[in-house]
């Protein structure tokens, strides 16, 4: 197998090439014949690359002989001038035959020049790669200009030194008994996986835009590609399936190769199949359950057998989401469990080279890791988000752009995560400008020198696309654009915007049977509609993460009380310009601040001003459109649902801060005010849910419980606008109705709220006792910390007391036994600290709503003395005996309430600083 796979990087790239069609006509070149002179024994990616640019030479009508330089006679074939005949010599730089030449040298890796002396043309590469790209270059220049260049003299290397995409071998929802991530490798789950048409298609839109790298994404991937001796009945899957996989991982590798592509095989740490759990009275998966010797040796074992297998696939390690993020835990698993793993691996095989590792910087302290790491094992790299699981801007900064620049100084390559895409999907987005300029963020803001590109929609539902289609479209052809512009800025990201536009002009005339002034109008449209959504979720989401669709919409409670839902605050920190948030403009304006940055209302006139000239501009080029005319017409409809979205929006947060006056002014005409703004929104989301009736099957590939805004998406619900729009209709309906409800004096009587009623749960773990939730009350048994005021639904709950030194130092494991099923509420303190126990964040936490516990249900309700206000979450469990287990921090159990009760979820304000106004649309 070729060793340059058994090193970090598989250097491949491209050039950026005009696009060229099937329907496009071919114009016969006058007949010639060419010899291709090459070195014996050349690799199979050299030789995959010669092919091409033969078989390109043939479709222009020129027969192609094919001679390795070692069966030439004593003098090699000369060219005749005025004949037609012609010598292509293709080399690495190093070759005999490119030497004898006395060509240029390109010295760069996956670099080539191509030059041209006489009637001699040479192809020369750096590297196997190189001279790959060679061939793809000369070949792309023969297709768009219908022969062969007369004189070239061509020198091009990549910036980037990884350049990958990515593929979920993942689903839009759980499988059966299953948690999310676990998903082996069948045909039954994955058909699509063992169809190698389909793999080469993918692979040659890989080689086309000069990606060099594949990254394979699943929980648990060995359970499905390895045996164990001491762990057979780990597998999880039959042996038929088992040899498939197999032969498809092998095809796999051996396909991507040839085309210069290093597969990358990720996987989520710590995941253990179901087979091998059940044996043993295990989880597959517990993020606060400690390293165990078992699961360890499980762990390296598999590893070591891949590595044995497929020596020539990398492993891209996540550290977080199934293991407890920041701490020892994960420098030990790195450095005791993965790396010895590879390195039997390579032991086994008699090896000393080191496979490439690249250790994922999610929900773990990378820097940490690495530290530890480098000194045993020097075949590493990192990678990071680059917007979270979004794309929102080309100004990084905060603490997010410091993490990647301490990365990137390491010493390694460091690499850049386009993830998701959650505030994209489904409609198509296509702005050059945006992703040019987001690429030289990268390079400039994080220093990082890697690309690690996700499918711009539907990746759980990969391969397809959500279009509405009776033949369902391909991702990777709906979205070529996508992948066309990420990979030529990553090869080159300093070209010139003016040159820019009218290569992309090009590229979209030809797509569509127009010419390129035209296909510029269709390029202004991706651009005008590519800063909408971007700007919609810096400035007004909850978070950067896939539990927010964006484009289904917000819940006006989300917009005017977003801690409420979770707020994750790093999203306007660091991925989003200065500015400031909608509460925070509506206190200002109030308080008559000066206001700072990117605001609200700036971004409300500025999405619809874009999606106005968006529309504009694809009506500019609809009439010239002659080719792939159902695909311009989706294109087209797109345009128009982001102006319909921004509109929506626009009119929603208008009315949102006027909404947020009134909680300061206490005026009824404030509420008027916002009335006609909401329901222009309302009518701008009717429109959306037309255009998007018939033409998406849903909005958000990720349909699992994890999806939380606008609305909990269980069992595949709330995924498609029409499901949204009665939900805003009733908050508008609710809305006039409490606004007629204040009109009268009836409406000062405030509705009494009930305590809860505690359930009977006996418990069975060791405890220092319980407290009456009551002013007064201790609720450590270290301290005497005690409760100084509470929201009145919790008065006279029975809480369980607690060690918080203990808390601290181990977490919290609380065993009951319960009758009925029950709620347990738990007090998070509203404060990041190293002590306190964090609240849920389905950011970096799979997990974190597998008991129904990620939001808030009263917020602000609970004062201790000497610690932070708190809010407090439920966590639900079955009749029977349960555990609750809670990672290391300090927080308080206030007790146990019937599953059954009826929470009215909504801020307390007991500090008195905050009025709660969500019962407005309630």
């Amino acid at each position: 197998m070729n060793r340059i796979l058994l090193f970090f990087i598989l250097y491949t790239s491209g050039i950026t090439h005009a696009a060229t069609d099937p329907e496009k006509k071919i114009s016969p070149s006058p007949a010639k014949n060419i010899t291709i002179i090459y070195a014996a024994g050349a690799s199979p990616r050299i030789r995959y690359g010669i092919d091409q640019l033969a078989a390109t030479l043939q479709l222009h009508h020129i027969k192609v002989v094919l001679q390795p330089a070692e069966r030439l006679k004593a003098e090699p074939v000369q060219s005749k001038t005025g004949t037609g005949y012609r010598t292509i010599f293709i080399g690495k730089s190093a070759d005999p035959v490119i030497q004898a030449t006395k060509s240029p040298a390109n010295t760069h890796k996956e670099g080539f020049s191509i030059t041209t002396t006489g009637d001699k043309l040479i192809i020369s590469g750096m590297d196997d790669s190189g001279v790959l790209y060679g061939c793809l270059e000369l070949a792309e220049q023969i297709r768009h200009t219908g022969k062969i260049p007369e004189k070239l003299n061509l020198t091009d290397q990549p910036e980037m030194v990884l350049r990958g995409t990515a593929i979920g071998l993942q689903k839009s929802d759980y499988l059966p008994g299953r948690d999310v991530y676990e998903y082996p490798y069948t045909e039954s789950t994955f058909p699509w996986f063992y169809d190698k048409n389909l793999w080469i298609k993918y692979l040659d839109m890989l080689v086309e835009n000069r990606y060099n790298s594949l990254y394979l994404w699943n929980g648990h991937p060995f359970s499905s590609l390895v045996r164990l001796k001491d762990y057979p009945y780990a597998v999880e899957v039959d042996d038929a399936t088992f040899k498939k996989n197999e032969e498809m991982y092998r095809f796999l590798t051996t396909e991507a190769d040839k085309r210069g592509i290093w597969v990358i095989q990720m996987f989520y740490n710590i995941i253990i199949p179901k087979p091998f759990a059940e044996k043993h009275h295990l989880k597959t998966q517990d993020r606060n359950r400690p390293i165990i010797p078992l699961i360890a040796d499980y762990t390296r074992k598999s590893i070591a057998a891949f590595v044995e297998k497929y020596p020539n696939v990398g492993l891209l390690v996540a550290l977080g989401e199934a293991m407890e993020g920041v701490g020892q835990d994960d420098v030990d698993w790195f450095t005791k469990t993965i790396i010895p793993g590879v390195q039997d691996g390579l032991k086994a095989l008699g090896r000393t080279d080191e496979p490439p590792i690249v250790l994922r910087a999610h929900d773990t302290d990378a820097p940490r890791v690495m530290k530890s790491a480098l000194p045993l094992y020097k075949n590493l790299y990192t990678e990071a988000k680059f917007n979270g699981e979004a794309l929102t801007t080309y100004t990084p900064r905060g603490s997010w752009a410091e993490l990647h620049r301490t990365l990137s100084a390491i010493g390694t390559v460091h690499i850049e995560n386009v993830h998701i895409l959650a505030n994209l999907e489904p409609f198509r987005y296509g702005s050059a400008d945006f992703i040019q300029k987001s690429v030289q963020a990268m390079h400039h803001t994080y220093h990082a020198n890697g690309l690690h590109l996700y499918p711009q929609a539907s990746y759980w539902d990969w391969p397809y696309a959500a279009d509405n289609n009776k033949d369902r479209l391909l991702e990777m052809e709906r979205d070529w654009l996508w992948y066309k512009e990420w990979a030529r800025y990553a090869w080159k990201a300093g070209r010139q915007r003016e040159g820019e536009i009218n290569y992309w002009g090009a590229q979209l005339g030809d797509k569509f049977g127009m010419q390129p002034e035209h296909g510029k109008e269709i390029l202004k449209a991706y651009e005008e509609s590519g800063e909408i959504s971007p700007k919609l979720l810096r400035r007004y989401g909850i978070t950067d993460g896939n539990r927010q669709t964006l484009t289904l919409g917000m819940l006006m409670t989300q917009l005017i009380n977003p801690f409420r839902y979770g707020l994750f605050t790093l999203l306007y920190e660091s991925e989003a310009p200065e500015g400031e948030m909608i509460i925070e403009y509506a206190e200002k304006d109030w308080k008559k601040e000066k206001h700072i940055g990117e605001t609200p209302v700036q971004v409300a006139a500025e999405v619809v001003a874009h999606g106005d000239k968006a529309v504009k501009a694809i009506e500019l080029a609809a009439p010239f459109n002659t080719r792939n005319k159902d695909e311009f017409g989706r294109v087209r409809n797109d345009m128009y649902c982001y102006l319909e979205m921004a509109a929506f929006y626009a009119e929603k947060v208008k009315a949102a801060l006027m909404i947020l006056r009134y909680k300061y002014s206490g005026q009824l005409a404030d509420l008027d005010l916002a009335l006609p703004l909401l329901e222009s929104s309302v009518r701008h989301y009717a429109k959306l849910t037309a255009l998007t009736n018939e033409t998406y099957l849903y909005a958000n590939s990720m349909q699992t419980k994890q999806r939380k805004i606008p609305m909990r998406g269980v069992d595949k619900t709330f995924i498609h606008w029409k499901e949204m729009l009665p939900v805003y209709e009733k908050e508008l309906a609710n809305f006039k109705r409490h606004i007629d409800s204040l009109r009268s004096p009836a409406a000062q009587q405030a509705v009494a709220l009930k305590p809860f009623r505690n359930a009977e749960v006996t418990i069975l773990s060791p405890m220092a006792g319980t407290y009456l939730m009551q002013k007064g009350s201790p609720v450590f048994a270290d301290t005497s910390a005690a409760v100084t005021a509470f929201a009145p639904e919790l008065s006279g709950l029975k809480g369980i007391m607690l060690n918080k030194a203990e808390q601290i130092k181990k977490g919290t494991v609380l065993q009951f036994k319960t009758a009925r099923p029950v709620k347990v509420l738990v007090a998070f303190f509203n404060q990041k600290r190293p002590d306190y126990l964090a609240a849920p964040e389905l950011e970096t936490d799979a997990s974190a709503n597998n008991y129904g516990q990620a939001e808030a249900k009263l917020s602000n309700a609970l004062m201790i003395g000497g610690f932070p206000l708190a809010n407090i979450h439920t966590y639900s469990f079955p009749a029977g005996t349960q555990t609750l287990t809670l990672a290391k921090g300090a927080c308080a159990i206030l007790g146990f309430i019937d599953e059954q009760e009826n929470i009215h979820i909504y801020n307390a304000g007991i500090d008195g600083k905050s009025k709660d106004i969500d019962w407005l649309f309630e």
